[in-house]
């Protein structure tokens, strides 16, 4: 009976384990047969612009999608995952049925936010349930949706009481797929928005964040976390970030600066918090499919409402001297970077300076390389010394019409030409010495009331040049258009000193007046109009180049009217007539400001340099054009600079001739 009782039980144990061990070699025989499968690579034909489906790889749920381009298959998304409500909490936390077996849960791996609840309630403390696993998970797309879900879920439940503990829990869940190692895969997740959904949601829980009375630094790779207190007892505050871009390079600094006069405004003491990181610009890059490169760590703010201004200091990642540097914070409606919540304050090959105005929708702020922005030694070089020799000839230009004025004016229309020529030169003097000026203030922000009146003045007197030349066109214009009916002289006098002046200083009074009461009338990181906030500087650009369009036409005008005197006439007059065009061509066109036209070449072609060269060199040298083609080569200047050289060696004999006859012949000594 013993016996017989023995090999029941053996049978009863025994069997199962057979039956076990014979399904474990099928199950494991199907998954090599799925294994041997190949993974991204689609069956069939690759034709142009087709698309096709391939399931995830063994131990994982989801699907990728690839698209034909060039013959070859292209993976575009990938929900792959291994994270579920199986394996996403510590194994004593699954549920078990009372006679074995797991509570069937898979609905959970589709509903994200179902295993945020079962977080809340498991380990509502410091969701340390979850962490291990969370961090022992690959950072494959699938993975990273569901962790950047979970994390907005729990910003979007927790609505006050966000302590350390909390903080730090949260920190170290995004700390896992901000790692630089994932940013590739962040292009695969089919919801484009999920960098910004992660940075909106991580901006969140920092807001609900409770400081007690020690500051609070939770630092990570990837993210780095830092609050206090604030009074306006303070003399200011600052927080220094100094992070990794990757696993290996060197470290890139941030700091946020608020100044004493702000925290001045606060009515009572409260907390700010600041958030850095060093690799989501790139996974926001990588996420939209933009082409736009973070050069600096990514800064958040939050701060209490009165607080409206606060300085940001980022060094760069690329240290590039040829690429511009733009301030910008994330629009957090819109998805995007934006100009207009920055200013550039100050920037070298190091690091850029950036006054910024946080809000509801902008928290995080950084700097973007621009990609196209042009910046060579060799311009700024060939701007300061063409400005040297421009200031030197219009000198010299002056000096000359003052000293043969009275002979070279006889007639009215010489008179007038000769006014026009002498108020370019004058007012293109001035606009490059204030220019000067202008370019020695280091900036808006420490010396904004003299970049004020320097950028004004630069702007009076640069239209003016282009008015003056304007006025000179529509003489030249008036000379050939109006033949029977002439105006007396005060009037075109006055007419010319009206166009000249007049125009100008009204568009330049106005230009100021209107920009700057709200701070939109300078550059941030210059003394010149502004572009990004106020478009101030089309109040310069709109009238330069429609100047430069009527002088065009003037300049046609007198080419035909020079070549129809040419019909019918000999080669030898026809000869004269195209020497005579080129010299017009050659005297009109810097009298007349057409080398400003090299300007749009630069807009339309922003990266040739050979553009920005010729239109930097054209300009800068302006001045000693006006002093060849319009003084120099003038014949009856010279002529009267002759006439006042041979009457000053006449004059000279004659003194040296009154002097020796006054004093006497010396007397010789005897022989």
């Amino acid at each position: 009976m013993m016996t017989h009782t023995l090999l029941l039980y053996c049978l009863v144990f025994l069997l199962p384990t057979e039956s076990c061990r014979a399904l474990c070699q099928a199950a494991s025989k199907n998954k090599e047969k799925v294994s041997a499968r190949p993974h991204g690579v689609c069956d069939g034909v690759c034709v142009d612009n087709s698309r096709c489906t391939q399931p995830c790889p063994p131990d994982t749920q989801g699907n990728m999608g690839f698209s034909c381009r060039q013959k070859k298959w292209h993976k575009i998304t990938d929900t792959c995952r291994t994270l579920t409500a199986f394996n996403i909490f510590e194994a004593d936390l699954y549920l078990v049925r009372p006679f074995g077996g797991l509570v069937e849960v898979d609905q959970y791996a589709r509903k994200p936010e179902t295993i945020t609840e079962m977080l809340m309630q498991k380990c509502p403390r410091d969701f340390s349930c979850v962490i291990r696993k969370i961090q022992q998970s690959p950072r494959i797309p699938g993975n990273i949706a569901v962790i950047v879900q979970i994390l907005h879920n729990i910003s979007t439940a927790l609505l006050t009481d966000v302590d350390e503990a909390k903080m730090w829990s949260y920190s170290i869940m995004a700390n896992h797929i901000l790692n630089s190692k994932s940013i590739s895969n962040w292009t695969f997740i089919p919801d484009r928005n999920s960098s910004c959904v992660l940075l909106h949601s991580i901006n969140s829980f920092a807001r609900k964040l409770f400081i007690n009375k020690h500051p609070i630094d939770i630092s990570d790779v990837f993210i780095h976390t830092m609050g206090t207190i604030i009074s306006r007892d303070n003399t200011g505050k600052n927080f220094t970030f100094s992070m990794r871009m990757n696993d290996t390079s060197n470290e890139v600094t941030g700091r946020v600066l608020i100044s004493r006069d702000e925290l001045r405004k606060v009515p009572s003491p409260t907390q700010v918090v600041s958030i850095a990181f060093p690799t989501l610009g790139a996974i926001l890059e990588a996420s939209l499919l933009e082409n736009i490169t973070v050069n600096g760590l990514v800064l958040s703010v939050i701060l209490p409402k009165e607080l409206k201004r606060i300085s940001l200091i980022f060094e760069k990642i690329s240290k590039s001297e040829e690429r511009k540097t733009q301030c910008v914070g994330w629009h957090s409606l819109e998805s995007r970077w934006d100009q207009q919540a920055c200013q550039m304050i100050q920037e070298n090959s190091q690091q850029a300076v950036c006054k910024c105005r946080p809000s509801e929708l902008f928290t995080s702020f950084s700097i973007l390389m621009s990609p196209h922005t042009l910046e060579s030694p060799i311009l700024i070089y060939i701007t300061y010394i063409g400005l040297g020799i421009s200031v030197c000839s219009l000198i010299l230009c002056l000096s000359i019409e003052a000293l043969v004025w009275g002979q070279v004016t006889k007639t009215e229309i010489t008179y007038l030409r000769h006014v026009c020529i002498a108020n370019v030169a004058a007012t293109l003097l001035m606009a490059d010495v204030w220019f000067i000026v202008a370019s020695f203030l280091s900036g808006p922000m420490t010396h904004h009331n003299g970049c004020v009146a320097a950028t004004f003045f630069v702007h009076f007197f640069y239209l003016s040049v282009f008015f003056w030349m304007l006025a000179k066109a529509l003489l030249i214009l008036y000379g050939i258009l109006i033949v029977f009916h002439t105006l007396p002289k005060s009037v075109l006098v006055a007419s010319l000193f009206s166009v000249g002046y007049g125009c100008p200083l009204v568009i330049a009074v106005v230009t100021v007046a209107v920009t700057e009461p709200g701070k939109g009338y300078l550059r941030p990181e210059a003394c010149w109009l502004n572009w990004d906030m106020t478009k101030a500087l089309l109040a310069f650009v709109v009238p330069a180049l429609a100047i430069v369009a009527v002088n065009l036409i003037t300049v046609t005008l007198v080419i035909v009217k020079t070549q129809r005197a040419a019909i019918s006439s000999s080669m030898f007059q026809e000869v004269r007539a195209i020497v005579r065009i080129s010299k017009n061509i050659a005297i009109l066109t810097p009298l007349l400001g057409l080398t400003w036209g090299f300007g749009i070449a630069t807009v339309i072609n922003d990266r040739s340099l050979a553009f920005h060269v010729i239109f930097s060199l054209l300009n800068a040298l302006q001045g000693f054009f006006i002093l060849v083609f319009g003084t120099i080569l003038d014949p009856k200047i010279r002529e009267a600079l002759k006439v006042r050289v041979t009457s000053a060696k006449r004059i000279s004999r004659i003194s040296e001739n009154l002097s020796s006859d006054f004093f006497g012949h010396p007397t010789k000594g005897p022989s």
